[in-house]
């Protein structure tokens, strides 16, 4: 760590002023003086702010490095913007459009904010997660000579003391402690109020024992030095102080000096006299407010004082609302100060009318020259970080050879091939999976690459001379970071991972697998990770009902809706080996491009005879989401329209009708929202005068345009039904509208409709008159 220069109390506390202030006017400007066009409230929180800018100003004018990363709780997102518009990162166009389109984002967004965001928060609790799995790709990529030791920082999560209700932080807790995670600080905002109740007194109590049965240290600022002074002379106070419960101190705050003087001369009399004696009401109200997240001189020594890389979780005291009117107040969480309470702010600190956006209004001339030097020696990076794409060239990924395969058995030995094969892609590939290696294929991967860890852990099995198909051995120079059963862990991973050519200058190549039911277990894990364009390769499986002996728990219905409506997130669905290898080479592409996204392939274990190609015309296509298998006579009245797994059935059907039916077309969907993307995005450039049509407009009208298709897909019918939609033809939904079962393939499909009896039944019905 750099070495630091003692602190100027005294200009931190002024800027912690500075940004309660300007946080606060930030937000009043945006929903008291900017014009409304929709008369909406603009919101902003602006206790919440209130209750952090101490802890910021300690941490972003004194105690970060400048490659030191932060994860920001998303309502002190004003605080961040006005510190860089005291550094000179932000401007006052951005700050003035606070919360509208194209101005400063409601939460620090990675890809909206212009100023330096390291991680977008929002969703509660993952802000927190994500630092800890980057702190693992930190050591990862320090470990395999991508990252030098000078380069590396410390990992900052800025928590409302709220989101530690959220599960995830305790996953990932665990988790964390598996992998001996280091260089971490957690900083919670105790200020004891959640959006809807105040917090709940025992768990406090809690905590310490929590992070320290993990690893953690744990250092509780819970007075700061004016107030802990004045206690220890009457322990009476103290003692009773300690014990009042949280709505208790929350309704005090908000009172004021008075009413604490009441209260404690009722509870304690004339215990308490040398205390109350000691200060009138004003003083005693700034006395009782001075708690350890507000006292600059207890922020500054502690995070002094944890410059080793033990992970440390700082419970802050704070009071929610601090310095403003409603302090305390329990419905002070979305409350707004109204004009004549910001005036009065205003007044207070000294800021002229007409000056509230001035960076230094209201600090005097004689204490302003350490201020600005304080801002201006501020070793934070101030500079959005450009990011960088094509670093890697990603070479052609050859199918594997076989007359019959499943995708997942292909996925394991392409794999297996790019790790024998060796190559920087091959280098940079970084393999997760939350405990189903194995059952999703990627063993032999980890055979040849081997496992992470800090410190090496030996194969006792391969040392004892025990039989066994996994030979993991587990160093600092393995490829494969295994994860225990919580898919918000995989995702947050992945995430991690994803973002390592913003975060450290060096591009990984994360590849994910679970089971697909699950990832609905993870889903707002893995929408964070989109929101961030964090670029990954997402592999489930196995998927289905045609994971026939594993019942309805392990049979996925609806991921590729999921997948249909997920921005950031292309799915794959091959029917066959050649069309995964073209998938992942696409895939390990877009994750190296500027104009890229991460992939989702959704795989299958049942084995299917491989189709013989003529040349690669299909390639463009399949790549596109969709490419004619069976091509159809011009104006043909039918086709079948296929994807993944179901295509065997396909391919006998279309057999059997083509007798009957010449001309009927088999379309093969390898992306149901690659279609529906590009559908949209062609009537979005109609609309704007451009003339053009998209893949699947291209594809469905070589049939009639009042032709029939018969949809089959593994999934929810609906991810294939709205094709009937793109020019009008009418449609046979065949797929999965409820929770499977166990049973053989041929069971299963006749019981759900999805075999040849139901195809050519469909098809038959959707060529007949149309009734009602």
């Amino acid at each position: 760590m750099l070495k630091k220069t003692p602190p100027n109390i005294d200009a931190l506390n002024i800027l912690d002023d500075k940004l309660r202030w300007l946080s606060a006017w930030t937000i009043h400007h945006a929903n008291h003086v900017r014009e409304s066009a929709d008369g909406l409230k603009v919101g902003g929180h602006q206790a919440s702010c209130a209750s952090m800018t101490a802890i910021m100003a300690a941490l972003y004018f004194h105690a970060l490095g400048p490659n030191d990363r932060v994860a920001v709780k998303p309502h002190a997102g004003p605080v961040l913007h006005a510190i860089h518009y005291l550094l000179g990162s932000q401007n006052l166009e951005q700050l003035r459009n606070f919360r509208g389109f194209g101005g400063a984002q409601s939460y620090p967004s990675r890809t909206k904010d212009q100023i330096p965001v390291d991680f977008s928060t929002g969703s509660v609790g993952l802000g927190v997660a994500i630092t800890a799995f980057a702190s693992l790709v930190q050591d990862y990529l320090t470990t395999h000579d991508k990252l030098a030791e000078e380069d590396r920082g410390r990992f900052v999560a800025l928590i409302g003391d709220a989101e530690l209700d959220e599960g995830n932080i305790y996953e990932c807790l665990i988790e964390g402690y598996k992998h001996d995670i280091r260089n971490l600080w957690w900083i919670v905002d105790y200020n004891r109020q959640s959006l809807d109740a105040t917090s709940a007194d025992r768990m406090f109590e809690r905590f310490d024992e929590i992070f320290a049965s993990c690893g953690w240290r744990t250092v509780e600022l819970r007075y700061g030095k004016r107030l802990a002074a004045a206690l220890a002379k009457v322990p009476a106070v103290e003692d009773w102080l300690d014990a009042l419960p949280n709505a208790d101190f929350a309704a005090l705050s908000f009172q004021g000096g008075a009413a604490w003087r009441a209260r404690i001369d009722a509870d304690l009399g004339k215990k308490a006299a040398p205390f109350l004696n000691a200060h009138d009401d004003i003083a005693l109200d700034g006395l009782m407010n001075n708690l350890g997240g507000h006292c600059m001189e207890s922020l500054v020594e502690a995070f002094d004082a944890a410059q080793d890389d033990v992970p440390t979780l700082f419970v802050a005291w704070t009071i929610k609302g601090f310095g403003l009117p409603f302090a305390g107040h329990k419905d002070n969480h979305s409350g707004l100060m109204n004009p004549t309470q910001a005036h009065a702010m205003r007044d207070a600190m000294g800021i002229a009318e007409g000056e509230e956006w001035e960076p230094f209004a209201g600090i005097g001339a004689n204490v302003r020259p350490a201020v600005e030097a304080l801002v201006e020696q501020s070793r934070i990076r101030r500079d959005k970080r450009g990011r960088s794409f094509g670093q890697v060239a990603i070479p052609a990924i050859a199918a594997p050879t076989g007359a019959e395969q499943s995708t997942q058995a292909a996925f394991g030995k392409i794999m297996l091939d790019l790790s024998r094969g060796g190559g920087e892609l091959a280098d940079r590939i970084v393999t997760t999976s939350p405990d189903v290696t194995v059952s999703t294929n990627l063993g032999a991967w980890v055979n040849q690459r081997g496992l992470f860890k800090r410190r090496e852990i030996p194969d006792v099995f391969a040392a004892t001379k025990i039989a066994s198909a996994q030979k993991w051995t587990a160093t600092n120079h393995g490829q494969h970071i295994e994860l225990g059963i919580a898919e918000s862990n995989l995702f947050l991973m992945l995430a991690a991972l994803g973002l390592s050519g913003d975060l450290f200058g060096q591009r990984l190549f994360p590849v994910g697998t679970l089971y697909d039911p699950f990832i609905a277990r993870g889903l707002d894990s893995l929408n964070y990770a989109c929101y961030q364009d964090a670029r990954f390769l997402l592999v489930a499986t196995p998927s289905g009902i045609t994971l026939g002996p594993e019942g309805g728990a392990h049979q996925s219905i609806n991921p590729p809706l999921i997948a249909l409506g997920q921005p950031g997130l292309r799915h794959y669905e091959p029917a066959f080996a050649d069309e995964l290898a073209a998938m992942m080479e696409e895939a390990f592409r877009l994750i190296d491009d500027s104009a890229g996204e991460s992939t989702y392939l959704r795989l299958s274990t049942r084995s299917v005879c491989q189709v013989e190609r003529a040349d690669n015309a299909w390639k463009a296509g399949a790549l596109a989401g969709g490419y004619w298998l069976r091509e159809p006579a011009p104006g043909a009245e039918a086709a079948i329209v296929a994807m993944g797994a179901l295509m065997p059935e396909a391919l006998v059907a279309w057999e059997e009708l083509s007798a009957d039916l010449p001309g009927l077309g088999l379309l093969a969907v390898t992306s149901p929202n690659l279609l529906h993307r590009s559908w949209i995005g062609a009537q979005a450039a109609r609309w704007s005068g451009k003339r053009e049509l998209s893949h699947v407009e291209c594809l469905l009208s070589r049939l009639a345009p009042g032709a029939g298709l018969v949809t089959l897909c593994d999934a929810a019918p609906a991810s294939l039904s709205w094709l009937g939609g793109v020019i009008g033809q009418r449609v046979a939904p065949l797929g999965v509208d409820r929770f499977g079962q166990t049973g053989t393939l041929a069971d299963l499909y006749a019981a759900y409709r999805l075999d040849g009896a139901a195809i050519i039944q469909a098809v038959a019905e959707i060529l007949a008159p149309f009734r009602l």
